[in-house]
């Protein structure tokens, strides 16, 4: 069973400790996507990042893959390597230039959304005013489509994410995101956007964090529960997991540099206390735990595989093969 870790988040620093990858490769991660930037973080901030995750994975063949392709995965996971893509989150670090898909893509991106809750000039953030898809946008989905790399629609904007799944050639994923209708939180989603994700052959990956879970102490009951809703809408093989695990190194700033607001990017109004400091997640440990517990919510081995990882292999080989 290849297990992918549809989103991650180390430290956006050069100096950020990788022991936590080792940790997901324990739990019986295959694939983890690790962010390397967000609409926030200038692109000086996002290369040094970049550069640095490169070279921490490629000192450490034994242990980490950089790959570009479903065959590498399983190529990984067969020599005992976890295998790995980066993600960006949001559309600015592509400087409203369409050819910097291709670029990031060069360098290690496999998947990327458009915005990181606040609005840009490519698209709208779901803790923002509603405008939609512009322009550039539609522009920006074309070169992601033809780059060859995952569209993701986590963090955007719920009309702005309903045009994206409607100009994309290819599936649509939400990387990290829970149904809106088991908990109310501006980041979760409604029943049209996972349908209309569901109809564009891709995959929901259900969130791990506290608040869109709706709990303090989130477990692998919790993430079977909001899985099984969505699979219950649109079925099995359009859901997968996300944890979104935060692994903070307290040592490390990664803050960006320059005039930084938090409460800007994580607005108290929309329900954040402290920006995100207060977040809790489900722990690694509930990669041993979930197969279990999707079991016990109602779904059979071949959908429990689905959810664990094929499904995200299934729109991975779709997007990727255009690399």
């Amino acid at each position: 069973m290849i297990r992918w870790e549809a989103h991650a988040c180390l430290p956006l620093h050069p100096a950020a400790d990788f022991s936590p990858m080792d940790e997901l490769h324990a739990a019986g991660v295959n694939y983890v996507s690790i962010n390397v930037g967000m609409d926030m973080n200038p692109v000086p901030q996002i290369m040094s990042v970049i550069a640095a995750f490169r070279a921490n994975i490629a000192a450490s063949p034994e242990r980490f893959r950089l790959v570009s392709s479903v065959a590498e995965i399983h190529e990984a996971a067969a020599a005992g390597q976890l295998a790995i893509g980066f993600d960006l989150e949001g559309a600015m670090p592509l400087l409203e230039q369409p050819e910097m898909v291709a670029l990031y893509r060069d360098l290690g991106v496999r998947q990327i959304h458009f915005a990181y809750n606040r609005n840009n000039s490519v698209a709208d953030g779901c803790h923002d005013e509603v405008r939609g898809l512009t322009p550039l946008g539609v522009r920006m989905v074309q070169a992601v489509n033809e780059a060859g790399l995952l569209m993701d629609c986590s963090h955007t904007g719920r009309r702005c994410s309903l045009d994206i799944m409607a100009a994309s050639a290819m599936p649509v994923i939400f990387s990290h995101a829970n149904p809106l209708a088991l908990v109310e939180h501006g980041r979760n989603i409604t029943d049209e956007q996972i349908r209309a994700c569901a109809a564009t052959g891709g995959v929901v990956c259900v969130s791990g964090v506290s608040a869109f879970l709706g709990t303090r102490t989130p477990t692998a009951g919790d993430m079977a529960r909001h899985v099984a809703y969505v699979a219950d809408l649109v079925g099995a093989q359009h859901v997968g997991i996300g944890l979104d695990i935060s692994f903070r190194q307290d040592e490390l700033n990664d803050n960006p540099p320059g005039d930084y607001d938090p409460t800007y990017w994580w607005p108290k109004s929309a329900g954040y206390d402290r920006a995100v400091q207060r977040m809790t997640y489900t722990p690694v440990e509930t990669w041993q735990l979930l197969p279990d517990a999707l079991r016990k919510v109602g779904l059979n081995e071949t959908e429990v595989k689905g959810v664990m990882g094929d499904n995200m292999m299934r729109v991975a080989g779709i997007a990727w093969q255009r690399a």
